[in-house]
């Protein structure tokens, strides 16, 4: 895949939610969970381009775990 279509569609000019935001617990927030799949290479040009912009930082991820494809991988982040 190509990175085009990234900046077609982040045309927002708010954020929806700071990182110190979702670092934040409250009672009335439900934690939720985003999980990556594919090759290695994809899941971590993944977390790094969701850094880049700004809705996670990359330690808050999980470390490469196997999934139940082979030569795949998968990191979950827990909001």
């Amino acid at each position: 895949m190509t990175k085009s279509f990234l900046a077609d569609t982040c045309q927002t000019t708010t954020r929806l939610a700071s990182t110190n935001d979702a670092t934040q617990t409250t009672p009335d927030r439900e934690s939720v969970k985003v999980v990556i799949y594919g090759s290695k290479k994809g899941v971590n040009n993944t977390i790094l381009t969701l850094y880049k912009l700004g809705f996670a930082q990359v330690n808050e991820w999980s470390p490469l775990l196997p999934s139940s494809n082979p030569g795949e991988v998968m990191s979950i982040l827990t909001r």
